[in-house]
């Protein structure tokens, strides 16, 4: 076979060098080569189509292979779809791989040397492989295959780089499998800022949408012209095949330059509505996803940035925000009209500020559904209660049911009792909420029954009286002005309850972040101590069985140890498959019969008497009443016949307070435990407190004591549990209905924990 003279070779002092290599043979002897060299990784980029190349070929699969066996860290990075999901699976056990959504290229990386491989270099591997001759290598690709070979430090340590970015970013394999496999949807949110990228995205969105809701300025709608019409196109014959719900824009139609481009629209069939203020964003929402920016795209221009998303908080505002705003505009048709005729609208200036005063005070009298008001400072809202207008907004709520809602500045102190005075005498009518003071013009912004507005404009705020502050007002029963006022409010009126939404979501996001942090660092430490745990009891019962095998000790001393070890080791096994079902959402078995608390913790206590270290003593206080005996309310053991009884399974309930009492042993160096069993006054609740004089808890897990993996205590790092027992005895506690709190003691050293458990008597109650 001939093989195309190679490129010139690029070398230096160190015999690096850079070199293209042709054809399909040589390609995968370098690579071949260079995959022998790896020391410790080998990082492969490939396409959608180009993962089989490893998987398929005999010889690059058994040099994986053999470098995976001498410790080699094997990573891919790929996209993973429906179409290359067999070889991904595959490929999956030769090493760790990612998914990367629109992957383009293919090249490796090992610690000395970098190979690119062109996409006709590929189409001929994919050739050999499907004819399974190896040897000889067919090439159906019009393109000559070529690869770039290096082996200069400079230009591996770039593509390492490269390559960990693209790691970072991308998502692990099994995650997108189930994806794709189970239609689990994963939700996240990107700020994109390349305008490729948007464009690409957004096209996407549209194509998968079968429902697609817009609202842009006209310089959206020119963007979307210029760049995605025939997107748009699509999800309209989705509509016409009875396959979605079509399209919807709303667009502010200022004059007769943007008639041409909304006629355009829609000619097409997507349904268009003109809203005179627009929000201060353009945003779209499919089914599925939804895209956001703040600039204005004037002139039809590309944004720079956009926010997109497939979180169904966002989705569900966003499409809210859209029908409301949609429910206020024109139709496009009567918009066109209009502008077209030359039509202008009903509106009134009233230059006189008593006369507004008299309109005010009118419209709202003979409100008869709902009333709108904006004031745009606090002394507006002092100076308009003055004449009466706060009075007729409570009796308009009162006496004929209208809705009233007020938006508002943070009231300062001159206003607040004012407020406060409306709040306490209102009714579920009237709702108040705070938005930012804003600067510039001002105006008192009046709607009523949405159809008639007046909007009052802010002359002087330093003036007490109302006829003194305002300037000239606008009297209008336009319904496009009317219903633009409409928008303002509501778009106004959502955003206070987005910013809420926006804060608690970002604190929640923050909080899981957190939690997630502290879960791994616990879950890590949890394998590492859970393996000693692990460990410890089998080498003791092998070295228990060695020992009697060899006649080195009695048979029935070996036969306690490997009996105490094996108890140790099922008490363990039973933890972990206990916490599996916790988190599977199977609960734990119970059956629930009335039981003696007290007989319990004294058999518990009995039981744990015998393997006392020495210097610790345990003791208990028994009684069926708090407020029975002593300052404490506790009863000394002579008050033991006392039956203080609950409805709980047996055994569960045992194992609960077991391993509270046993971590109070296990913890406690010198001094003594003290169990205690309390009723309240009311007979309806049981307290179990288990106290202690060992090191206390550290103070940096107190809060997520009762949380997966969490153990450690203060001096005693070799005593550190699997950190299950008490997030399996807070399962076994909630489930009973109860409760369980853990706090250091104040006064003296150690800790109490308590249990918390409704009684008998409340139970029968209840009943």
């Amino acid at each position: 076979m001939s093989v195309p003279a190679a490129a010139p070779t690029i070398t230096n002092a160190n015999s690096e060098r850079i070199e293209v290599i042709h054809s399909t043979e040589n390609i995968i002897d370098t690579y071949l080569q260079a995959l022998h060299n790896a020391k410790s990784r080998w990082d492969c980029f490939a396409d959608v189509n180009s993962l089989a190349v490893p998987v398929l070929i005999k010889s690059i699969r058994e040099a994986l292979s053999r470098a995976k066996s001498t410790g080699i860290k094997l990573r891919f990075v790929t996209e993973i779809t429906e179409g290359n999901i067999s070889q991904c699976k595959e490929a999956v056990t030769i090493g760790e791989i990612r998914h990367l959504e629109g992957v383009k290229g293919n090249f490796a990386v090992s610690d000395t040397e970098y190979i690119a491989i062109s996409c006709a270099a590929i189409a001929a591997s994919s050739t050999t492989t499907r004819n399974s001759t190896e040897s000889q290598p067919t090439t159906t690709a019009t393109a000559v295959p070529h690869a770039v070979y290096s082996n200069v430090k400079e230009d591996v340590q770039q593509q390492q780089y490269v390559f960990e970015i693209l790691w970072n970013k991308a998502i692990p394999a099994e995650q997108k499998l189930r994806e794709i496999e189970e239609g689990v949807i994963h939700v996240r949110t990107r700020l994109l800022e390349n305008r490729d990228e948007i464009i690409n995205e957004i096209r996407c969105l549209n194509n998968n949408a079968s429902k697609l809701s817009i609202c842009s300025a006209f310089g959206g709608m020119q963007m979307a012209y210029n760049y995605l019409f025939d997107s748009y196109t699509k999800v309209v014959e989705k509509h016409r095949t009875g396959k979605g719900d079509g399209m919807r824009w709303i667009v502010n139609m200022d004059n007769k330059d943007s008639l041409d481009l909304v006629k355009t629209f829609l000619n097409e069939g997507i349904q268009v509505r003109h809203l005179k203020n627009m929000p201060p964003m353009n945003f779209g929402i499919s089914n599925t996803e939804m895209a956001v920016t703040i600039e204005k795209m004037e002139g039809g221009n590309m944004s720079q940035s956009f926010l997109i998303s497939n979180e169904p908080l966002y989705i569900n505002h966003f499409n809210s925000l859209f029908d409301e705003l949609w429910k206020n505009g024109i139709d496009a048709e009567d918009r066109i009209k209009d502008i077209e005729e030359g039509v202008d609208t009903d509106i009134e200036v009233v230059p006189n500020a008593a006369t507004a005063h008299e309109i005010y005070l009118k419209l709202v009298s003979h409100a008869s559904e709902e009333i709108l008001l904006i004031f745009p400072t606090t002394k507006a809202f002092i100076r308009q209660e003055k004449i009466g207008i706060i009075i007729a907004l409570r009796e308009a709520s009162k006496t004929r049911n209208v809705k009233v809602r007020i938006l508002m500045p943070h009231a300062d102190s001159l206003s607040e009792d004012k407020i406060q005075d409306l709040i306490q005498n209102r009714d579920k009518s009237i709702v108040i909420r705070n938005i930012e003071q804003t600067s510039g013009t001002k105006a008192t912004i009046l709607v009523v029954d949405k159809i008639v507005s007046l909007v009052m404009e802010l002359r002087d705020d330093t003036k007490e009286t109302f006829d003194e502050a305002i300037g000239s007002s606008t009297y209008s029963h336009s319904r496009a002005g009317v219903l633009s006022y409409v928008s303002i409010f509501e778009n106004l009126w959502i955003q206070t309850e987005l910013y809420q939404q926006i804060s608690e979501s970002s604190r929640r996001l923050e909080l899981a972040n957190e939690q997630l942090k502290i879960h791994d660092k616990m879950q890590q430490e949890f394998i590492s101590i859970a393996s000693h745990e692990l460990r410890t009891p089998v080498q003791s019962i092998l070295g228990f069985a060695s020992l009697a095998n060899k006649a080195q000790i009695e048979p029935i001393q070996a036969c306690k140890g490997i009996l105490l070890e094996a108890y140790r080791l099922q008490q363990l096994t039973n933890d972990l498959l206990d916490v599996s079902r916790i988190e599977s959402g199977t609960s734990l078995s119970y059956a629930m019969e009335k039981v003696r608390i007290n007989e319990i913790i004294l058999n518990i206590v009995n039981a744990i008497k015998i393997s006392l270290k020495q210097g610790v003593s345990i003791e208990t206080g028994l009684g069926p009443n708090i407020g029975g005996v002593g300052s404490g309310g506790i009863h000394d053991n002579s008050d033991n016949n006392k039956e203080i009884e609950i409805y709980a399974d047996k055994s569960r309930i045992t194992q609960a307070i077991s391993n509270i009492v046993g971590n109070a042993v296990k913890f406690t160096d010198m001094g003594t435990i003290r169990v205690e069993s309390l009723v309240s006054a009311d007979k309806k609740r049981v307290e179990i407190k288990v106290c202690d004089s060992g090191n206390g808890i550290a103070e940096d897990i107190l809060p997520n004591l009762f949380d997966k993996f969490v153990t450690k205590t203060p001096g005693n790092e070799n005593k550190r549990g699997t950190g299950l027992g008490l997030y399996i005895t807070k399962a076994i506690i909630n489930a009973h209905k109860g409760e369980i709190f853990a706090a250091n003691n104040k006064q003296a050293v150690g800790a109490t924990f308590t249990i918390v458990l409704p009684s008998v008597y409340a139970a029968e109650k209840i009943r």
